[in-house]
């Protein structure tokens, strides 16, 4: 799927990329979810954000960032996206740590996924992480209540 070809029906693709674990790979991934979806799909933007979250998070806080690597998974279709980040392991889980001040540069990356994706969670398996997301663009244009009636403007 290219971005010429977003909201084809029937369009869906599956994409997956082993990386190494350092933090010019958190571009690369950035990179494939730009490119898979399109620079035209409605989560676009939201997506590679995201991805760019959880990617650093493998990185930064699991083995993947000590010689390990990390897999980028991307599902999508016209209508939803999911993406996940299976990382080397790390001691514990996932979980949302919070800044402790507006001016700290990190901690937000699970807050954003709260925010944003419309599920997200994290499958603890033997040490390793796979931490997902999945984003559905009826959430960008949700239908708009019909009125049961006619609305008459002020006179």
């Amino acid at each position: 799927m290219t971005s010429t070809g977003y909201g084809t029906a029937g369009s869906g693709s599956d994409r997956v990329l082993h990386l190494a674990g350092d933090p010019d790979a958190v571009a690369r991934a950035r990179r494939l979810v730009s490119s898979a979806l399109g620079t035209g799909h409605p989560l676009h933007d939201d997506c590679v954000l995201l991805t760019s979250e959880i990617a650093t998070n493998a990185v930064v806080h699991s083995d993947s960032g000590d010689g390990g690597s990390f897999t980028l998974s991307v599902s999508y279709s016209g209508e939803w996206v999911r993406i996940a980040v299976q990382d080397a392991g790390s001691p514990d889980p996932p979980f949302g740590w919070r800044p402790s001040s507006p001016l700290d540069t990190g901690g937000r990356g699970l807050l954003l996924l709260e925010a944003l994706a419309h599920r997200w969670g994290f499958i603890r398996e033997a040490g390793t992480n796979n931490v997902w997301f999945e984003m559905h663009v009826d959430l960008l244009n949700p239908a708009p209540a019909v009125p049961q009636g006619v609305l008459r403007g002020a006179r």
